[in-house]
């Protein structure tokens, strides 16, 4: 199924783009591969969005660059999604994802909140879920001046960005944070361990390989793998109840296919309520196709559907 002839025809564009990041030989390179990838698919956001670029208080007296979308038919106060970006916990910043940022903003119509967290290997782990949770704690604690309203807040991740979402929510419920309504984990990285069924079938995948995903884990962990800690890997957690309900929605031709799906095994298990959800044929980083055919759109708007119910719009 990793061969060119079983992959979506719609993930042509993201196949061409990930083939320079996959021959990056140093983090700068793969740093300026990953910016013209995000750049293959941006598009412009709608003219009547209100966008502001912010930085809201982080760990230890830091600070954390954040992006707040407002689009223009959202509610007073709106629901508010925390949304984090992918690129391996090394790689991607507010605008390499905003065309997904503002897509979803748009569509679920809801106030969203782009957090920038800190990136390996300069800032290991636990540095980006530290600046994931003051985000989550500064969002409720200041909901009503940002117009957002703090019983209706999501999380929304990609891939690295797809741990943090659910890391977020484990991390409110163990320190008696801000309640999460509803989590959105896709090609979420879920494990260092790489011994499923689908780190070795696709192993080749053109959208991400199992030798990137074993060199992005060793660059945010270090020394700390295999890890042990339900923070930096959430399938290591031994308790995963009392999170919010949950849409796991995995590529199908992608390593990191069976982390979704044991993940959504074990939160059911857990009594979380959980929709898994399989993008058949199509790759790691599949969402940012979706102004390039239906059924990547289609795939787009699961997330959104699930939002919006969730959230109450």
């Amino acid at each position: 199924m990793s061969g060119a002839g079983g992959i979506h025809p719609e993930m042509a564009l993201l196949v061409e783009g990930k083939r320079a990041m996959n021959a990056a030989a140093t983090p700068e390179e793969r740093a300026r591969a990953f910016a013209r990838y995000a750049e293959m698919t941006q598009r412009p956001r709608p003219p009547d969005m209100r966008v502001e670029d912010l930085f809201f208080p982080g760990p230890a007296g830091g600070r954390v660059p954040v992006r707040h979308y407002r689009p223009r038919r959202a509610a007073s106060p709106a629901p508010c999604i925390l949304y984090f970006h992918g690129g391996g916990f090394m790689l991607g910043d507010l605008d390499s994802s905003d065309t997904v940022a503002w897509g979803v903003a748009d569509s679920v119509g809801a106030h969203l909140v782009s957090v920038d967290y800190r990136l390996a290997p300069r800032h290991p782990f636990p540095a980006a879920p530290e600046d994931a949770f003051a985000v989550l704690c500064h969002v409720a604690d200041h909901a009503a001046e940002l117009g957002i309203d703090a019983d209706r807040i999501g999380t929304w991740g990609d891939s690295a960005g797809g741990n943090l979402a659910t890391v977020t929510c484990l991390m409110s419920r163990d320190r008696g944070g801000p309640p999460v309504r509803a989590q959105v984990l896709v090609a979420a990285a879920l494990s260092d361990r790489l011994d499923s069924e689908s780190c070795r079938v696709h192993a080749q995948s053109p959208g991400l390989n199992t030798e990137a995903v074993d060199y992005f884990w060793g660059q945010y962990l270090g020394e700390r793998r295999p890890s042990r800690e339900p923070y930096a890997t959430p399938l290591a957690a031994e308790d995963l109840s009392g999170l919010p309900p949950a849409l796991v929605h995995v590529a199908e031709v992608d390593p990191l296919a069976d982390d979704g799906r044991r993940y959504a095994e074990r939160l059911r298990a857990a009594g979380v309520e959980t929709t898994l959800r399989v993008a058949e044929r199509m790759i790691h980083g599949f969402l940012r196709a979706r102004e390039i055919g239906p059924d990547s759109a289609a795939e787009f708007d699961i997330g959104c559907a699930f939002m919006r119910e969730r959230l109450g719009t």
